[in-house]
């Protein structure tokens, strides 16, 4: 399921509350909220008090992205505060595995990030410990910045790793995420979107339902052009001599489905 997390780094803080009432009116059912420490990353963003607050004016799914050194001091009061998913930096932890394990004693969701620099396939040993892969596509600490292109292989390698091991992992992206690029994201196998600028920068309500209905698209022709893959299949079992053609308008389904 594709889901869209905007993200609150790029609200205006001013009109907290008015903002998130008018993303969740519009049809977001998640919040991305970036917890920022000061020295994991140079920026400091939101804490505890600001979630807890938040907390009472929405029931969203509150997506907190922890972007500080050591998170496990700060996993329960986070929890406490109203967060529903809990998401760590695998650079950032001394015990990744046992920080996992304490979000999930606390009844949340478990997410793990990676930094643009950081080898996909270092996360791989935690597929079976977490919930979310969040595959950061612009370097964590500021809003704002641009798409970083090579994240687009780094999205497909970490789908291709996910299916090959069987795990049930969403994937995760944040940064640089506009109308322009989500499908190229959302190809690669990315499924939860997080967008701040995209959504926060101008028309809000019509910013959220444009990029709904992006994700939507890509979500009926993913089921689309797996139903059909499922009938090229059979058809090549029961009538071999015509999988070539049905293959043929699988790929015109798809191109078509895309656009």
């Amino acid at each position: 399921m594709n889901i869209l997390s905007p993200s609150i780094l790029a609200a205006d803080c001013a009109k907290l509350g008015e903002q998130i009432e008018r993303v969740e009116k519009a049809g977001a059912k998640y919040l991305h909220i970036d917890i920022m420490d000061g020295m994991f990353v140079p920026s400091i963003s939101f804490g505890m008090c600001v979630v807890a607050s938040l907390r009472k004016v929405t029931n969203v799914t509150f997506d907190v992205h922890l972007m500080v050194e050591e998170p496990i001091r700060y996993v329960a009061d986070f929890a406490k505060s109203g967060a529903d998913i809990i998401t760590i930096h695998l650079e950032a932890c001394s015990n990744v595995e046992e920080t996992l394990d304490w979000i999930h004693s606390l009844g949340r969701k478990a997410g793990l990030s990676i930094k643009p620099s950081t080898p996909v396939r270092e996360v791989e040993k935690y597929l079976n410990k977490i919930d979310m892969l969040l595959v950061m596509t612009v370097e964590p600490g500021f809003g704002g910045q641009k798409y970083i292109p090579e994240s687009t292989e780094r999205i497909r390698e970490a789908a291709q790793m996910i299916r090959e091991c069987g795990a049930q992992v969403d994937i995760e992206v944040d940064g640089g995420i506009t109308k322009d690029n989500v499908d190229v994201v959302l190809e690669a196998g990315a499924n939860i979107i997080v967008a701040g600028s995209a959504i926060f920068k101008g028309e809000i309500e019509e910013n959220v339902r444009a990029m709904l209905e992006q994700l939507e698209k890509r979500q009926v022709c993913e089921s689309a052009c797996l139903y059909n893959r499922r009938c090229v299949s059979d058809q090549k079992s029961l009538f071999p001599e015509r999988s070539r053609l049905f293959l043929l308008v699988l790929r015109k389904e798809q191109v078509e489905c895309c656009r």
